[in-house]
């Protein structure tokens, strides 16, 4: 790629991050519209259901000067018919001379883009900066691809020494406001937000998305309680009217994260406790964790995670720090577990 098409696909990278959590079960894709010359004509992202693809939002936004010109895209065009029609043939009608794409299509209905374009004589690449697009907004929904799982984020709020919670229970507040909204912008990049019946029972959390000023978003992820013995009482705020609720009486974590694929759920924030975070590290399940770090000191309290039967050093769960951020007075930690039974962008498949 030239400089101009590499600063496209950045572009593309963030745009597809923009709309990441309204596109499910469709992929959240970037596309940026070059001219002949290289200078920037148009851009877009995928709609949520139903809507334009990202390469349509762009081509109608270039207009003629899309002819001659190059597409820039985080995944492949598509070359079926479904709700919208193929965006292949989009950029073929519009005269585009060059796509360049990111992610290749993985799926057979929709695979073939590539190809019908280089019989139309259009010049294509593809796997431009491919991991770095794998890795961002195509993350959970590559996951529904190869795992037929959502992808799994774990997000924790500790102390330094790792207590989510006080000798007598009390949790609220361990972390900062500027930590506390970065959840809520967390949330709303994710289809489905999870949280098991002891914390709905002893937060009573809402789990809903809400701004700076603490006005409820328009567009709420889909809340869930795994509550096998119906111990949540219909008066706690999960009920309430602010957003969807899913109660599930799963087995465990493979039994739900299916049911939640089945609803079309290709992204889920884990809040639960210690327990519940056990048993999806336990089983290999949890993508990325965000903690929340404090600065502060408890000596005593629920630890951040529950037992994962690990006994030596030798067996212990690793981590990969991705991103350290200051919030305020806390620090956000990305990780990703290093030991993990899940599709990863850089073996396409099981380890």
């Amino acid at each position: 790629m030239n400089a101009a098409e590499q600063a496209a696909m950045a572009r593309a990278r963030d745009l597809g991050l923009r709309v990441l959590g309204t596109t499910s079960p469709n992929p959240p894709v970037g596309a940026v519209l070059l001219d002949a010359a290289g200078a920037v004509v148009g851009e877009g992202a995928t709609s949520p259901p139903g809507g334009p693809h990202a390469e349509v939002h762009a081509l109608a936004q270039a207009g003629e000067r899309a002819r001659g010109g190059t597409a820039v895209v985080t995944l492949e065009p598509c070359a079926h018919t479904g709700r919208t029609g193929p965006c292949a043939d989009a950029l073929i009608a519009a005269g585009v001379a060059r796509v360049v794409v990111a992610v290749p299509e993985p799926t057979r209905l929709a695979t073939g883009g590539a190809d019908r374009l280089r019989r139309a004589g259009v010049d294509v690449e593809l796997g431009a900066e491919q991991a770095a697009a794998a890795e961002g907004a195509l993350a959970g929904w590559l996951t529904g691809v190869h795992e037929h799982r959502p992808q799994v984020v774990w997000k924790v709020a500790t102390t330094l020494d790792g207590r989510v919670a006080a000798a007598d229970g009390t949790s609220r507040w361990i972390t900062g406001p500027e930590a506390r909204a970065a959840v809520h912008q967390l949330r709303a990049t994710c289809d489905a937000v999870l949280v098991g019946s002891g914390t709905a029972l002893a937060d009573d959390p809402q789990l809903t998305v809400r701004d700076a000023e603490g006005r409820t978003a328009d567009r709420q992820p889909l809340r869930v309680v795994l509550d096998r013995r119906g111990r949540v009482p219909a008066t706690a705020r999960v009920h309430d009217a602010a957003a969807r609720t899913l109660v599930s009486r799963a087995a465990g974590p493979a039994a739900l994260l299916a049911e939640l694929f089945d609803a079309d759920v290709r992204r889920v924030l884990l809040e639960g406790g210690p327990t519940l975070a056990a048993a999806f590290l336990a089983a290999g399940l949890v993508d990325e964790a965000v903690v929340h770090v404090a600065p502060t000191l408890l000596g005593g309290g629920a630890a951040m995670v529950g037992g994962l039967g690990i006994s030596t050093i030798t067996d212990a769960l690793h981590l990969q720090v991705t991103d350290v951020t200051r919030m305020g007075g806390d620090v956000q930690i990305r990780l990703r577990p290093t030991r993990h039974t899940g599709w990863t962008a850089s073996t396409g498949g099981g380890s």
